[in-house]
Formats: C-alpha cells, structure tokens, sequence
C-alpha cells in the first residue's frame, strides 16, 4: 500500500530540495538521492529520475549531457527555475509563521 503522505505532501519537499541544491551549483541523481537520504527521505531512483526529468520540461532545470558514457547528467537551476523557488520560499516562510513551532499561549 502507498504511503498517502508520501504522495501528498513529501514528494513537494523532495522538489524544493531539487531546487534549492540546483541553484547552488547543481545536483545529479546519485547525490540528490543521498542528499535527501540525509534528510530521511528514502525515495528509490524510479521516483528521482522522472522527477528531475519533468522538472527539466517544465524548465525549472537544465541538463547537460555526461562527458562520458557513465557520467552524471548534472541539472541546474534554470532563470525560470530561480523564479518558481523564490515563489515557494515566499510561500514557505508564510506557512511557517501560520503554523511553525510557536510559544504555547497560557
């Protein structure tokens, strides 16, 4: 059975962390699984791989070809992709202070 959580609201998550990774310089597949592993998300790399590659054809991301055989595809932060993650921190930042850890009231 799917985890409906899963589907629901982490699968968002593991894209802005595609997003942000890939304005820092980068990401390819192996990494960003390990990255997001470190996070504790275990996603396998038939969930990764279609993942970055719709976000290439929305043109979020760009990626260049491996200079060999086995060589990473690496993806980078497109313009567009720098104007949709500006728009999902703005929209992160309001949600928190809706409903982030805040003092209990008494």
């Amino acid at each position: 059975m799917r985890d409906h959580v899963t589907r629901e609201f982490l699968l968002a998550f593991w894209k802005i962390h595609i997003l942000h990774h890939a304005a820092e310089g980068g990401v390819y597949g192996q990494w960003m699984l390990e990255e997001l592993h470190h996070h504790g998300y275990r996603i396998s790399p038939g969930t990764l791989y279609p993942m970055l590659s719709r976000m290439a054809r929305r043109g979020w991301l760009k990626s260049t070809e491996p200079a060999r055989a086995k060589g990473a595809r690496v993806y980078r932060l497109t313009p567009e992709g720098r104007t949709v993650l500006k728009r999902v921190r703005r929209s992160l930042d309001e949600l928190y202070g809706e409903v982030g850890d805040r003092p209990k009231r008494k």
